[in-house]
Formats: C-alpha cells, structure tokens, sequence
C-alpha cells in the first residue's frame, strides 16, 4: 500500500500571504531584510538554499525565527483556507486506500487546529513535525523506521526544492507541486518525479507510481 507524505504550508495550507505578512514584521527583529512584492518572483525562482542564503540569516539564528513563526503562525491559523479542490483530492486519495499522512516544519499544534477547522482530520493517519528547514529527511527516515515502511511505498509531495532533496536524501519518490511558494521553473530543474500544476493531477500521478 502506498504512504502518501505531505508538506503542509504551501502544499495542502495556503499560507504564503500569512506567513509573509508575520516575517516581514519580525525582520527588524531578527536583522534579516523585509522582502517587497516587487522581490517575491524573483525568490520563488531560487533553491530554498539560495533563498536562505539571500536573507543573510544564519543557521543557527533561522531555528529560533521558525519556532517564532510557528508561534505567531497559531494565532492566524482561522485566517487560512486550503487549496481549492486539496480537500477533495485528498478524499479520493483517502477513499482508494492511500495512507496519508503530514511532515512539516510548522507545529503538529498549528497543523491539527487547521484540519479541524476545515473537516480534513479524518483524512490523514499521522501528523509529524520538527523543528528544521533542511531536515525533513531524518523526519522521514524517523517515519519509515517507526511504522516498519518501506521507501519504495512511499512518495513525498510538496511546493519547495528542499522538499524535493528530503525525499531523495531518504529514498523515497518525490511530488512537487506548482501552486505553492517555488515557481515551476526551479522545481523542474530538481528533477522530481512528477511536476503537478493543479490538485485533481495529484490522482494520476500517484497511480502512476502502483
């Protein structure tokens, strides 16, 4: 049976407009620089990597600004809609005997008020968080070791490049998906398995894999 892996934020979520509003307000704070509309295009063409580098924030300082997010994050969590047709996607996948489940560097806390807000709890089987922008990976790995999975059964779908090499770092097919912050362009020349631009794609491209 196929396990079917979601990123949350820009994924299945459509937080970009939230999650921009709160880092710009806390750039000052955190000494990075606020990103203007007129800079969004052109960072949505970059690697994850290269848009963290472009911020000049180190490592060590961008743990505490995401836990600071996630914070913030939790008091907009009724501001957030899903992607159209997400939910129904999700329900057929559901209803033709994938196992879905969430890995995210947002908080299990945030993601699990917005599955109930939008009737989608009963969809997925687990929710896994952790605190990291390049580690998603070893979350993987940690899912595959804890339920006895094996990576051949499993496909990670998300909107970023870094989402792209965690699956790849793991083992597991990859899924990127166009609607969320990276552009088309930069998640092609990753070369994901599948490249999908709407979520009724999503359906085909996981039964390709069977």
């Amino acid at each position: 049976m196929k396990v079917i892996l979601f990123d949350f934020d820009g994924t299945i979520a459509d937080s970009f407009e939230v999650i921009l509003s709160i880092a710009n307000r806390l750039a000052a704070e955190y000494g990075y620089p606020r990103v203007e509309r007129e800079d969004i295009h052109q960072l949505q063409r970059l690697t994850s990597r290269e848009v963290v580098q472009r911020s000049g924030i180190s490592i060590w300082r961008l743990l505490f600004l995401l836990r600071r997010l996630r914070r913030e994050l939790n008091k907009e969590i009724v501001n957030l809609q899903p992607f159209p047709y997400i939910r129904e996607s999700l329900m057929q996948l559901k209803q033709k005997g994938y196992k879905l489940g969430i890995v995210t560097s947002n908080s299990t806390e945030n993601v699990e008020a917005f599955l109930r807000q939008n009737q989608m709890q009963d969809l997925f089987e687990l929710v896994v968080s952790g605190l990291t922008l390049f580690g998603k990976g070893k979350i993987i790995g940690r899912v595959i070791q804890q339920n006895r999975l094996n990576p051949a059964d499993i496909i990670y779908v998300g909107d970023e490049t870094r989402d792209i090499e965690a699956a790849r770092r793991v083992g597991v097919s990859a899924i990127s998906v166009s609607w969320g912050f990276s552009s088309d362009e930069v998640l092609a020349r990753q070369s994901p398995d599948f490249l999908v631009h709407h979520p009724k794609e999503l359906i085909e491209a996981i039964e390709s894999f069977v």
